[in-house]
């Protein structure tokens, strides 16, 4: 890293304080595992809301269950300029995603009040509710809650004899209130996020300013051959699902390489497999495949589409097997950053003398959902080995604080700027 640590305008010690206190809310023998809707996220909730308010912040549940801090602004109509992420964990995940973005968040807030910046724009905190994968299969509830874009059907959602909407009733929001309620006076918003990925820390950048987050595809495939005995049918008799699902999962790993490397943001991964009658001594009769394809142009993966059907229909015909169309199960767009804001973090990152990239987000985030109603963007700091979704994951707290210090003068310069673009009309 080559700015300097000294001096920040943030508190790292604070910023140490919200990571290692929530690390330390976590199921016994499973670092760090706090998911949504589980026994110990009102916990580190709690925890949460005491921080907000020693921040001197108005604290409240919405109606989507997010957890906000709010501190108005001395203009009342001017909107609310919004800054967070998520607190909840993937299952023995690591204690900085989202949770560094919460923790920078706050540390702005704090930094206002102590150098005695009043902004015109009332500042909120967020803490999203569900951002991770959560026990009821689906991701990112708070953030599409409070984007009014909260699919209805998924409030029947069933897990252990819980629903969505009971879930979200039990985390203090109100999904009876969710149904079409966008927020309309959000100003911007703004996210921190670990990168999740090798790039700044090998190429020694301090940030990493996000113009884009990967749309999100996931394609199902399945192979139907013929059960026979292993040991008494001829090679050249079979129709062997496994063998054709096999020659499917190195073909979409080729052209994926083959769409990666460019310009643009690619990857394509088999991370659901599975086979029947799963017997050693039987010919696989049925396979079953789910892609995870992310691009930064949506033109790539609508090519990455056609040209899986083609490998599909080839396949099946050298193999003798009965391959399904290639079934898009989910399809979200890529998500472009705020060209302005985009400019705005790059010019703060200059100022507090933090070396930066502009990169793509491979990962999905809070941010997404967010730009369906506000202008939004984000910056990455590193994380040691690109590590992520696991224990070892670790971020540099002086990192964090860096970052928080861009947030910083991101948030102050805004506060004036937002203005004249709506003077502007823009």
């Amino acid at each position: 890293m080559s700015a300097p640590r000294t001096n920040l305008p943030v508190d790292p010690a604070r910023i140490a304080d919200v990571i290692d206190g929530l690390a330390a809310i976590t199921e016994p023998d499973r670092p760090y595992t706090r998911r949504a809707f589980t026994a110990l996220h009102p916990e580190g909730r709690a925890f949460l809301e005491a921080r907000f308010r020693e921040a001197g912040l108005e604290t409240r549940i919405d109606a989507a269950g997010n957890l906000i801090g709010r501190r108005p602004g001395k203009t009342p109509g001017l909107g609310t300029i919004m800054l967070g992420s998520h607190s909840d964990t993937v299952p023995d995940g690591g204690r900085f995603d989202g949770i560094a973005g919460v923790a920078a968040a706050l540390a702005v807030a704090r930094a206002l009040i102590e150098r005695g910046t009043e902004l015109d724009h009332d500042l909120e905190i967020v803490d999203f509710l569900a951002e991770e994968v959560s026990i009821f299969g689906v991701s990112c509830i708070g953030s599409r809650g409070m984007a009014g874009v909260l699919p209805e059907d998924w409030l029947a959602r069933e897990s252990g004899g819980l629903t969505l909407a009971e879930g979200i009733r039990q985390a203090g929001g109100d999904p009876l209130r969710l149904a079409g309620e966008a927020r309309g006076d959000i100003a911007t918003f703004l996210e921190l996020h670990i990168e999740q990925g090798p790039v700044l820390e090998e190429e020694k950048f301090d940030i990493g300013v996000v113009t884009a987050i990967a749309g999100i595809t996931r394609i199902e495939i399945v192979v139907e051959g013929r059960a026979d005995h292993a040991g008494t049918t001829p090679m050249g008799g079979r129709a062997d699902a496994l063998a054709a699902a096999a020659r499917l999962v190195t073909g979409v790993e080729a052209l994926a390489k083959s769409f990666s490397g460019g310009r643009f943001h690619f990857t394509a991964t088999v991370g659901e497999f599975s086979i029947e009658p799963n017997a050693a001594n039987v010919v696989p009769s049925r396979a079953r495949l789910l892609i995870d394809a992310r691009a930064e142009e949506r033109a790539m993966m609508e090519l990455f589409v056609n040209s899986l059907d083609q490998m599909a229909e080839q396949i099946a015909r050298e193999t003798g097997t009965a391959i399904s169309t290639p079934r898009r199960i989910s399809d979200n767009p890529p998500t472009p950053s705020d060209a302005m804001l985009v400019k705005v973090l790059d010019e703060a990152c200059s100022a507090v003398g933090a070396s930066h990239r502009r990169m793509v987000s491979g990962a999905g985030h809070d941010t997404a959902w967010m730009a369906r109603v506000t202008r939004s963007a984000m910056i990455f700091v590193p994380c040691r080995g690109g590590r992520s979704h696991a224990p070892e994951e670790f971020a540099e707290n002086d990192d964090i604080a860096l970052g928080a210090s861009v947030l910083l003068h991101a948030v102050i310069q805004l506060d004036h700027g937002l203005q004249t673009l709506n003077q502007e009309g823009r």
